[in-house]
């Protein structure tokens, strides 16, 4: 039974044909395994560690070490594993902060090379044989990556080191990972976009000299063209050296400045089935291996045999790496002088039909946009009718700008823009439909041109994206309805940076603090979102429609809200929600009859 929830759990991974663990050779001194466990029930559907700690000492001896990237927890503690192990934690179904990239590097080349391992157990003096030490040769030591499923974070740390220290190119890294770790026709074994993006990243670091600055960011303005109604907006970023995530602002109502109005998406059912279909339709084939990917493998004419696929699917792969050539045109042709300082602006020119509503003149400013585009709004402009909007405190349009009142500071060059959507239910209920879930992560410095300037990259410039290239709910590539048609982010740095050096062979490589294998560790202030119904409070109306408070009492004429009919009664357990900055709100009340007689819907976060 244990056996069949392990074929289950892993799916389209390919398991170890000799021992049925859910692991691979990327090749053979680097494998690829899914998290272990020590305890029930999680043992009976993932890899035991007793097991797998069997299988490397019988393949292995004491050449074999760990490095996991866990940030919700590994599940057991070093000493199970001799504390032969290496921890550079991040957030499931997200890249990690560029910063620690080097670190990893390095210090899986050291190992593989035959130095020490701090902290380790046989400190990489090699075995005993007939009483005599006898000394590690290099091709006698193994890595072994791990995260949660053994996928995302351990094919993008995979990929990186044939990349950075091996001289891989990206497609043959990816290519090499989907062969060794997917079941045929299951996918890519990197398929989120923003990690593919970030392989991207570390192929143009290895040929730039791996030079890298993490400099502090901040987000002037975001722009977004074609967007929907009842959409929110948020920036994050890492903080505690990459294991966690935080919401750095969430943009308010009087935020928003609405350049062209008459949002897409409003009209009825006929839009709601555009945008859910256009926004995800394509995407689903390629996460089933259908589509594109497959008919390149089979019809691309590089390369002969199984060789000539994986190029093939490699490429395929890339073609939704970083939009970084848009970026630099942005960044060089779209921003011009600010204040005469030789700064780059901190807007971007609207389409031209943008300008056709802002009165076409050069000389417009914000003020005047926003001044213009509150009186289209509230219907008191000369130029053209009023408009209605479904949610008037996240009103959409053809063209819309995200100013922030104060401004929003990230201590290092990894941006996150988080995208959510949601269409109201009737007012009698005092809930939301979540309708769309979306997040693209990107760094400034290789959007700035770091690499390809010997590590001076540009101090401002705008970073730019479709709605279909972004990152999907929990690494799929589901996004629900389409909540905009494409987001500009313009940037600039605030600080003069550190920088980021790989260390060399000899020198000692520093590790992240671990996160508590226990569990319990909070890393994503999103980790929970999902399509579906979410309660409204009302305290966080100007953040967004979409935040709900955990316990909500429905007081009426027998505990029923206005509207309900006798004997029925609201259905919501289970539904999670959160509070207007994304924290949990913790239930005070038990779930039941409150003490006023009101139903009470227990709720969780989202």
């Amino acid at each position: 039974m244990a056996s069949l929830l392990r074929q289950i759990v892993a799916g389209p991974r390919a398991k170890h044909q000799e021992t049925g663990l859910d692991l691979c050779y990327v090749t053979s001194n680097i494998i690829a395994t899914s998290g272990p466990s020590q305890a029930y029930p999680q043992r009976a559907y993932r890899n035991p560690l007793d097991r797998l700690v069997a299988f490397l000492d019988a393949q292995h001896g004491d050449g074999w070490a760990i490095w996991e990237f866990r940030a919700e927890g590994t599940g057991y503690p070093d000493e199970a594993v001799y504390n032969r192990i290496r921890h550079y934690p991040y957030p499931d179904h997200h890249p990690p902060s560029f910063r620690i990239v080097p670190m990893v590097m390095a210090s899986m080349r050291n190992w593989l090379a035959g130095g020490e391992l701090e902290g380790g157990k046989n400190k990489g003096k090699g075995t005993v044989k007939d009483g005599e030490e006898v000394e590690k040769k290099k091709g006698d030591r193994v890595v072994v990556v791990h995260c949660k499923a053994g996928k995302g974070r351990s094919g993008t740390m995979a990929c990186s080191y044939l990349i950075a220290e091996c001289g891989w190119t990206p497609q043959d890294a990816l290519a090499r990972f989907t062969e060794r770790r997917m079941r045929p026709k299951f996918g890519n074994g990197v398929s989120i976009p923003s990690q593919l993006r970030w392989v991207g990243y570390v192929d143009r670091w290895t040929k730039g000299g791996k030079v890298y600055v993490d400099r502090e960011i901040e987000i002037v303005e975001v722009h977004v063209w074609g967007l929907r109604h009842g959409v929110k907006l948020e920036v994050e970023g890492f903080v505690e050296e990459g294991r966690k995530i935080r919401v750095f602002h969430t943009f308010r109502r009087e935020e928003r400045i609405v350049v062209e109005g008459d949002a897409p998406g409003g009209r009825g059912v006929v839009d709601l089935v555009y945008d859910l279909y256009s926004g995800g339709g394509e995407r689903e084939k390629e996460k089933d291996g259908e589509g594109e990917e497959r008919s390149e493998v089979e019809d691309d004419g590089e390369g002969d045999g199984e060789g000539g696929k994986r190029l093939s699917r490699g490429k395929s792969v890339l073609r939704k790496l970083s939009v970084r050539s848009k970026s630099r045109s942005s960044s060089s042709q779209s921003l011009s002088k600010l204040d005469g300082n030789g700064k780059k602006s901190s807007t971007i020119p609207m389409p031209e039909t943008s300008e056709t509503a802002l009165g076409g003149g050069d000389g417009g400013d914000v003020n005047q946009t926003q001044s213009r585009s509150t009186s289209s709004l509230q219907g008191k402009g000369s130029s053209g009718p009023s408009l209605a909007f479904a949610d008037s405190s996240e009103p959409g349009g053809q063209a819309v700008i995200f100013k922030p009142a104060t401004p929003i500071r990230i201590p290092n060059s990894d941006v996150n823009i988080v995208v959510e959507r949601r269409n109201r239910a009737p007012a009698s209920m005092g809930l939301t439909m979540v309708t769309a879930v979306a997040h693209v992560w990107f760094n400034a410095f290789f959007e700035g041109n770091g690499p390809e300037q010997a590590g001076k990259a540009d101090d401002s410039g705008v970073f730019e994206i479709d709605w279909d290239a972004m990152d999907g709910i929990k690494g799929s590539s589901q996004k629900g309805t389409r909540a905009c048609d494409r987001i500009s982010v313009v940037w600039r740095v605030v600080g003069s940076g550190a920088a980021v050096v790989e260390p060399g062979e000899d020198s000692p490589v520093p590790q992240m603090p671990p996160a508590d294998w226990k569990g319990g560790n909070r890393e994503d202030p999103t980790a929970d979102k999902r399509l579906g119904l979410r309660v409204q409070d009302p305290e966080s109306e100007s953040v967004s429609m979409a935040s709900s408070f955990k316990s909500l009492s429905l007081e009426g004429d027998g505990g029923k809200k206005g509207g309900e009919k006798e004997g029925e009664s609201l259905e919501l357990e289970g539904v999670k929600s959160s509070g207007p900055e994304g924290e949990e709100v913790l239930d005070e009340t038990p779930g039941g009859k409150g003490a006023a007689g009101g139903v009470v819907v227990d709720v969780k976060r989202t």
